[in-house]
């Protein structure tokens, strides 16, 4: 059994939960942290940091508001407690350059960097998860994934993947001042995606590709509060534009393997039931 003992924020996350499992299958003492977690941790309590920290040697920090303007003052005080309290490594899931709120990110992951603590910074892409566990399962579920991103490619990423070079880097030599651009293996638009789960569960699923408006209007009309309808139309017109279309080697490079594919992912997700209606 390792001496470590590795605080997982976002622990209930697609990414936090499977860090702490294959932490544990390493045989890592895992603190995962929550409000309802003992100790409770909250982001926005510092009161609550402190017993979080206590004996912990490294750290995955998932930081739900991470491209607001208070992120990198958050980062940046939390890092350095951690390192002061005697923490070396920390992992920060970030998110892909050229984004939204790229300024508030950029200067959260610079905060992290100065702290004393050997660190990481991930940046995936969408995670396939998303279709399966997240927003993207009930439009899956119910035939029509309804989206404005037209056409627009991106390199979609298998949130294992993430997991294990979050893992690596907390557990292993030679990630330490590493940005990982984590990114699955090939260029697949939302139609490329939906076909393969339809093909993986014999069911009529199709992409309607929809105009901003007409999205936002759904969203409106489905009681989606405003503040997340222009998150994520911007989000969308943002894969629509190109500007994720490009592949990294980030896994390759942390992990020396290739990413896993969104076919394999489809075909397990299927087989273990995601999509049964």
């Amino acid at each position: 059994m390792s001496d470590e003992i590795i605080l997982v924020t976002g622990a209930t996350g697609k990414t936090g939960r499977r860090v702490a499992r294959l932490l544990q299958e390493r045989g890592v003492a895992v603190r995962a942290a929550s409000r309802s977690s003992t100790p409770s941790f909250d982001w926005t309590d510092r009161s609550t940091w402190e017993p979080a920290l206590r004996g912990v040697t490294g750290m995955y920090l998932v930081l739900p508001d991470l491209g607001s303007p208070q992120a990198a003052r958050t980062i940046g005080a939390f890092a350095r407690q951690a390192a002061a309290a005697g923490a070396r490594r920390a992992v920060l899931l970030s998110v892909p350059e050229g984004g939204a709120d790229q300024e508030h990110v950029l200067a959260a992951e610079r905060e992290l960097e100065h702290a004393g603590l050997d660190w990481t910074v991930l940046r995936p892409r969408w995670f396939f998860q998303n279709f399966s566990e997240d927003f993207l399962l009930d439009p899956v579920l119910s035939g029509e994934v309804r989206l404005p991103a037209g056409e627009g490619r991106e390199a979609f990423v298998d949130a294992e993947d993430i997991a294990e070079v979050a893992v690596a880097a907390l557990t292993e030599d030679g990630h330490a001042g590493w940005h990982y651009e984590v990114s699955g293996p090939r260029l697949m638009a939302f139609g490329d995606a939906v076909e393969e789960i339809a093909r993986a569960t014999g069911r009529d699923i199709r992409y309607v590709p929809l105009t901003p408006k007409a999205y936002a209007d759904e969203q409106r009309a489905q009681g989606v509060p405003e503040e997340w309808v222009q998150l994520s139309v911007g989000l969308y017109e943002y894969v629509g534009s190109g500007g994720l279309a490009s592949l990294s080697d980030g896994v390759q490079r942390a992990l020396g393997r290739a990413p896993r594919d969104f076919s394999d992912y489809a075909k397990t997700a299927a087989a273990q039931g995601a999509w049964s209606v």
